[in-house]
């Protein structure tokens, strides 16, 4: 296991906010706070390879309307442990960690905002603990049950597997509608002192159940299932110019009872990562959607 060292982040743009942290299965997870501590929460899960960084266009919106915004860097990411052996990160331990985090702190009520891995992982956690989730707002992620979601997808796990160096900060650039700064772009890469804390990074796509015999297949139909007759809200807020998972927003939004009659919304003007496009809108939508859902 390795921890990146807190010099790291020494010199991170718009991002004041001082790291908390739980111990869950004998690792430190790292988190940031904004709002009141007794407001309605909103958890909000980043993917690859971002951490908690991702969401800090949005968590002073979401506290600014009283809300509790808690932003996790999943294990492997950010200032969250990183074991090195790439066999200890498996879809079940990740979905594992991410509830352990949520019994730490003990969040209830929870209006979850997922993207990328942080659905894979949080409409997971939503199917097997629906009565910790009060809300879902799903933006670009997937939820495969072995089969590939999109071409993009495939050239992105190939892609990851053979790039040298991982370039966390230019990555996501690439998937970003609007041109970050230098200093944006180094913050993506802080987390990653060198390749021996890539592990993570480098696993996840080869995560996705894209084939039958996934293990992880099983429990994903097993969530879908749950989903199926959620009756919640459930908003999705899309990029479609996402190359990789831009074409699923109908997925969700069909497929999910609780999204019926909600304010969906698409965004031309943004890619896979929507939170760096227009994470202020984001916020908004979440914010809507919590005030006509109570």
């Amino acid at each position: 296991m390795v921890r990146t060292p807190d010099e790291c982040f020494a010199d991170i743009p718009d991002f004041g906010y001082e790291p908390r942290y739980v111990e869950v299965d004998g690792l430190r997870m790292a988190h940031v706070e904004d709002g009141p501590a007794d407001g309605p929460v909103v958890l909000c899960l980043h993917g690859e390879p971002t951490w908690s960084y991702l969401y800090r266009h949005m968590l002073p919106i979401l506290a600014g309307a009283g809300l509790r915004a808690v932003a996790p860097d999943l294990i492997g990411f950010g200032r969250s442990d990183k074991p090195t052996d790439p066999d200890a990160y498996t879809y079940a331990n990740h979905v594992g960690w991410v509830s352990g985090f949520v019994d730490a702190l003990d969040l209830r009520g929870i209006t979850l905002f997922c993207q990328d891995w942080g659905g894979l992982l949080g409409l997971r956690l939503a199917a097997e603990r629906p009565a910790d989730v009060a809300r879902l707002v799903i933006a670009n992620p997937a939820l495969p049950t072995g089969t590939s979601p999109s071409e993009g997808f495939d050239f992105w796990r190939e892609f990851s597997q053979a790039v040298d160096p991982f370039d966390a900060g230019a990555l996501v650039q690439q998937a970003s509608y609007r041109t970050l700064s230098d200093a944006e772009v180094a913050a993506y890469n802080a987390p990653f002192p060198d390749a021996s804390y890539q592990a993570a990074a480098r696993r996840f796509p080869l995560l996705v159940p894209v084939t039958p015999d996934d293990p992880a297949v099983p429990a994903n139909r097993a969530a879908w299932a749950v989903l199926e007759q959620w009756t919640k809200p459930a908003l999705t807020l899309w990029a479609p110019n996402d190359p990789v998972l831009g074409n699923l927003q109908a997925e969700f939004r069909d497929r999910i009872p609780g999204a019926a009659g909600l304010d969906h919304r698409t965004f031309e003007d943004a890619s896979h990562f929507l939170q760096e496009d227009l994470g202020p809108d984001l916020a908004q939508a979440t914010i809507d959607l919590i005030a006509t859902t109570p």
